[in-house]
């Protein structure tokens, strides 16, 4: 595809944006930073992990992203005593009537489809949560041997409470860096509550308009990784993770005293490729430093690993991307 086919492109991927807002809005109040990390991440064609207490339409918000976007859904709803193939899929004995031969079948899970919501993620056993890692990794499940290759294409939206602890399961440091982005989803305003409380406690039910295809979603996603970076935006991406590693050169000072361990090169990865999906989205076929700041936090919270000194002093690491913002270079954006 030529350079204007792709212009072309960026400005109807920034009117579906526009238009799946629109649709999003008529069943969701506010939370418009938390739906476009969403979308960000949707074009990116990365998974995300949404952390926040009962009650802020997380499941709501998932469920009508997909009816948005005229996507097949599936919610699971994560529970101690859940096993892999009650997500994966299982194989089964079937009977031919005509030939008496047996033969196993296999009945796909509930993964299989294109928007997968992994409920209170962190209430499964390590097993399951393996199993859910080989889909979103390789986007394929493995039973009996056997791979089967999941639909195109294929989102994990896992929630987590961050508040209740007991019998939780906490996600591994490389189930976590799976995830594209961690968002954090708020309280909403007062504003807010007052018009969610109208919406909820009357009659009244909105329909959505589907925008996209997954069709659509594919050639779209590959018009955000062909949009190009300057080595100057590139190398600043770079320093937003590089920053973190205690031990490996030059580091902050507030970063020695606060951090166990720091981003990997897939969050160097992820930065640039949701820098380049948020350009899209915001109708520019170039990536600025703006871009690169607004995805640094979801990218970089859940890979950033505090001491006990951080925590004795109250510090997250969404204060450590700040500071790290404060600190780096400020790029030089090119409008060209």
């Amino acid at each position: 595809m030529s350079e204007p086919q792709d212009l072309q492109a960026v400005e109807r991927l920034s009117e579906a944006y526009r238009s799946i807002t629109d649709e999003i809005a008529k069943r969701i109040v506010g939370q418009h930073e938390v739906i476009e990390q969403l979308l960000i991440a949707l074009f990116a064609r990365g998974h995300c992990l949404l952390v926040g207490v009962p009650g802020l339409a997380k499941t709501m918000m998932i469920r009508t992203l997909a009816d948005a976007l005229s996507l097949e859904f599936n919610r699971i709803q994560f529970t101690p005593d859940l096993m892999p193939a009650d997500i994966t899929g299982t194989e089964v004995i079937q009977e031919d009537k005509r030939t008496g031969t047996r033969e196993f079948r296999f009945l796909p899970g509930p993964l299989f489809a294109n928007i997968v919501l992994a409920d209170e993620i962190n209430r499964t056993p390590p097993k399951t949560q393996a199993a859910l890692l080989e889909a979103m990794q390789e986007q394929q499940v493995t039973v009996g041997g056997q791979r089967h290759v999941l639909p195109d294409p294929f989102f994990v939206l896992a929630t987590q409470n961050p508040i209740e602890q007991e019998g939780t399961y906490p996600l591994p440091e490389a189930q976590l860096d799976r995830f594209l982005f961690m968002v954090l989803v708020d309280y909403p305003n007062e504003a807010e509550e007052l018009e969610i409380v109208k919406r909820t406690t009357a009659d009244v039910s909105s329909q959505l308009t589907s925008s996209l295809s997954a069709h659509d979603i594919i050639e779209l996603s590959r018009i955000v990784r062909r949009v190009p970076v300057a080595d100057h935006l590139a190398r600043y991406a770079i320093q937003f993770a590089r920053q973190t590693r205690v031990g490996y050169g030059e580091v902050p000072q507030m970063v020695r005293d606060y951090v166990s361990w720091g981003a990997g090169p897939r969050a160097s990865q992820y930065l640039i490729l949701a820098a380049k999906a948020r350009a899209v989205l915001h109708g520019r076929y170039y990536v600025s430093g703006d871009d690169i700041r607004a995805v640094a936090p979801p990218v970089l919270r859940h890979r950033i690993v505090t001491n006990f000194n951080a925590e004795a002093e109250g510090l997250k690491a969404d204060d450590i991307v700040e500071h790290l913002a404060k600190t780096i270079p400020v790029a030089e954006d090119n409008a060209a």
